[in-house]
C-alpha cells in the first residue's frame, strides 16, 4: 500500500513539474526593500541594473556576465562601460529595457520612477527594489541581491567582510575628538548635505560632525558667509566636477583664512563616486574620510 502511495506521489510530482516547466518549479518569492513581493522563476540570467550603485553591487558579486543593460553613469568597473544603456536611473527607457529581454531588473527606491517600474511589471518583468539609506545598509543590500541571484554563500561572505571593515573604522575612531566637517557636493552653487543623507552617515561613522546636519532641506545651498560663521575644522569637496574645476574649488576656499579648515590646511578633494553611491565602494569612502579626519589612526584602515 505504502509503495503504491509513493509511486502515485512520484507520478504527480512529475506531472506537476512537467506542467509548470523547470524554471517555474524553481520559482521563489522575495520581499524587496519596500515590502513588495517579487516572484523570480529560477536563477536570473539576464539582469538589467536600474542605477549605478546597483551595477556596482552586481559586479562585486561576480555577476557581470549576467548584466544585459545598465543606466547612464554606470562607469565602474570599467567593464560596465560596454553594457547597453537603458536611460538614466531617473528617466528609464522602458522600451529599451524590454528589448533586452531581461528576466530581472534591480532598481532603487530613491531615483527610479514609480511609473516606469509599474510599466515594467505590467510587461511581466520582475523588478526588485533596494533602498540602502545608511552605510551599514550596504552589506544587507548586497546580501539581499546575492540571495535574489542565487549566490547566497558568496554574498554572505562579502557582506561579512564589508561589515567587518565598518566595525574596524568605528573602533579606531570611537575615543577620538569629533572634528566639525563641511562637505561640498556641488561647486556652483555651493551645495552641501543635511543629516538625511548617506554622506552624513559617512561623516558620523568616520568620527566627525557634519556642520550642516541641521539644515532644513536635504541638500542645502550654502553661502560663503554661512560657512565663515559655522567654522568647520575640515572641508571635504566631493563633486562630480573633475579636472581643473575640481582643483579650482579647493583654491577658492584657501583665501578664507578665518575658517579653521583653511587655516590648518585641511581642505581635501575626495572622489565623489566613493561617497555618493550606496555600493560596496562607500566603505572605501568611509575609510578615506576617517583617515582625513583622524590622521592619528595612520594607514591601518584599508582603502582602494
Amino acid at each position: 500500500m505504502n509503495r503504491c502511495v509513493c509511486t502515485l506521489m512520484a507520478v504527480l510530482l512529475i506531472l506537476i513539474y512537467g506542467l509548470v516547466g523547470p524554471r517555474e518549479a524553481m520559482a521563489e518569492t522575495f520581499v524587496d526593500a519596500v515590502g513588495r513581493h517579487v516572484r523570480i522563476n529560477g536563477p536570473p540570467k539576464r539582469i538589467v541594473s536600474l542605477a549605478p550603485s546597483v551595477t556596482e553591487i552586481l559586479y562585486y558579486l561576480g555577476l557581470g556576465d549576467r548584466i544585459v543593460g545598465v543606466t547612464m553613469f554606470s562607469d565602474f568597473p570599467r567593464d560596465a562601460l560596454a553594457k547597453p544603456r537603458v536611460g538614466s536611473y531617473a528617466h528609464l527607457n522602458v522600451e529599451r529595457i524590454l528589448e533586452l529581454e531581461p528576466d530581472l531588473a534591480v532598481g532603487t527606491k530613491d531615483g527610479n520612477e514609480p511609473n516606469a517600474v509599474a510599466l515594467l511589471e505590467q510587461a511581466g518583468l520582475p523588478v526588485y527594489i533596494v533602498n540602502p539609506r545608511h552605510v551599514e545598509d550596504v552589506a544587507d543590500t548586497l546580501f539581499s541581491v546575492a540571495r535574489l541571484c542565487r549566490v547566497e554563500e558568496k554574498g554572505k561572505r562579502l557582506a561579512e567582510s564589508l561589515t567587518s571593515r565598518i566595525k574596524a573604522v568605528k573602533e579606531a575612531v570611537k575615543n577620538l575628538p569629533k572634528p566639525s566637517v563641511f562637505i561640498q557636493i556641488n561647486i556652483k552653487p555651493i551645495i552641501s548635505v543635511s543629516r538625511h543623507t548617506i554622506h552624513n552617515d559617512v561623516i558620523r561613522l568616520a568620527g566627525g560632525r557634519n556642520v550642516m546636519e541641521d539644515a532644513s532641506v536635504t541638500y542645502p545651498t550654502v553661502s560663503v558667509e554661512e560657512l565663515l560663521a559655522r567654522k568647520p575644522e575640515v572641508i571635504i569637496i566631493s563633486s562630480m566636477e573633475r579636472g581643473g574645476r575640481f582643483e579650482k574649488a579647493k583654491r577658492e576656499w584657501m583665501i578664507w583664512k578665518s575658517i579653521p579648515a583653511v587655516r590648518n590646511n585641511r581642505v581635501y578633494l575626495v572622489n565623489s563616486d566613493i561617497l555618493d553611491r550606496p555600493s560596496p565602494r562607500i566603505i572605501d569612502g568611509l575609510e578615506t574620510v576617517a583617515r582625513l579626519l583622524h590622521p592619528e589612526i595612520g594607514r591601518n584602515q584599508r582603502t582602494e
